[in-house]
């Protein structure tokens, strides 16, 4: 594994490709070609995921080497192949630690948990455990595809699908090339979430146990909702928000319902259902609000005659599965709009295909000790860093009402 020095050295030789290429432009009097462009993207890509390892590894070296003071002293054991388990043990209890006492911590506990910012690092181990309860508090992430990233923002270079020919090229047959000249490029931007958890004063003088509870539950929750939100409804990087599924910049194609429609109908989502290509209509599903699935499950089969015949909504029969409609799975999130003129009011298709998170590890607290200090409570500032983008528009469907 190489150490921080020897990152912080290959950091160096990025920043000389990246001068490299724009010095070679300015000399010739013009603007950065297409290559040259990709070239100096990827190297800031490579200079942002560096400088975070460097950040994190001379942490650990810096607190390697508090460890290894006692025993340099003498004063400690030396190493009987466990320092690694007891790392991990000594930074969640110094963790735990820092949520009960802030600013009062000792400096030698600070240098285990806190970053350059101040802020306290929660132990990967309890990070993990946090993203693992997102799923089940949130809709969007539990459908969609997730990727770990270290940058602050990941390139999807897209291309047009692959055409083929029958023939024999021995013979003369032309090679069928769908290929566009320049592949697009598009980028997903991580941002900045915040959640606040606050604590009664008591309640911090419980076990870590009971702490590490509170802890998992309060920050998953603390987040939870608010990236749901995003998700579905964000409105992109200019406003420091993931790009949401149902908005116009996640460029998922409308099915508009024709003149009339202003209220959900069956042979609305079976349009719905055929405008996503086969290949996704197999791990289809909805998503709506609860409004637009409780007027689905009033509409009836009406073959003989109006209100007499049986529910065409299939409610689940076991716990933990959801309800569907036509043979596909529904999900509830309430930021998709209510039935209303022209109202989006549906989405369907893979989202698995469709959509990715993009989570870059880190999360971090930063403990308020004062601001809530007369109601008796500590606040706990939570920071993630996160992103989300439609990434294949035509695995999903919007359902718009019609205006009139």
């Amino acid at each position: 594994m190489p150490t921080s020095v020897e990152l912080r050295q290959q950091r160096a030789g990025i920043v000389e490709s990246m001068r490299a290429i724009t010095e070679n432009a300015e000399r010739e009097d013009r603007g950065l070609s297409a290559e040259e462009r990709q070239s100096y993207d990827r190297h800031e890509q490579d200079f942002t995921g560096l400088t975070d390892r460097i950040t994190r590894l001379e942490a650990e070296e810096q607190r390697a080497a508090q460890m290894a003071e006692p025993i340099r002293r003498g004063t400690g054991r030396p190493d009987d192949g466990g320092n690694d388990e007891q790392r991990a043990r000594e930074r969640r209890a110094a963790f735990f630690n820092a949520l009960r006492r802030g600013s009062r911590l000792a400096p030698e506990q600070r240098a285990l948990v806190e970053n350059t910012a101040g802020e306290i690092l929660v132990p990967e181990d309890l990070e993990t455990e946090i993203y693992r309860s997102l799923p089940g508090l949130t809709v969007v992430r539990g459908m969609a595809s997730q990727r770990s990233t270290s940058s602050n923002r990941v390139r999807r270079r897209s291309l047009d699908e692959v055409s083929v020919g029958w023939g024999k090229l021995e013979t003369g047959t032309t090679l069928t090339d769908s290929m566009p000249d320049t592949p697009t490029e598009e980028f997903t931007y991580v941002e900045d979430l915040y959640g606040l958890a606050k604590i009664g004063e008591d309640e911090l003088d419980d076990s870590d146990v009971n702490l590490e509870a509170f802890v998992r539950d309060s920050f998953a929750r603390a987040v939870g909702e608010a990236e749901d939100t995003a998700f579905t409804v964000g409105t992109g990087h200019a406003n420091q928000q993931p790009v949401g599924f149902m908005t116009t910049g996640g460029g998922v194609p409308i099915l508009t319902a024709a003149t009339g429609n202003t209220a959900v109908k069956v042979d609305l989502f079976k349009q719905l259902v055929y405008a996503v290509p086969a290949q996704y209509r197999r791990n289809g599903r909805f998503a709506m609000a609860s409004a637009t699935e409780l007027a689905l499950s009033l509409l009836r089969d009406n073959s003989s005659g109006a209100g007499t015949g049986p529910y065409l909504w299939q409610p689940s029969t076991q716990a933990g599965r959801p309800n569907t409609f036509l043979g596909y799975a529904i999900e509830n999130q309430e930021d998709i709009a209510a039935p209303a003129a022209s109202a989006k009011v549906a989405a369907f298709g893979d989202f698995n295909a469709g959509y990715r998170v993009y989570d870059r590890a880190g999360m971090t607290v930063k403990v308020l000790d004062q601001l809530y200090a007369e109601d008796g409570m500590i606040g706990w500032k939570i920071r993630m860093r996160v992103g989300g983008d439609v990434v294949r528009p035509d695995a999903l469907r919007i359902l718009q009402l019609s205006a009139t």
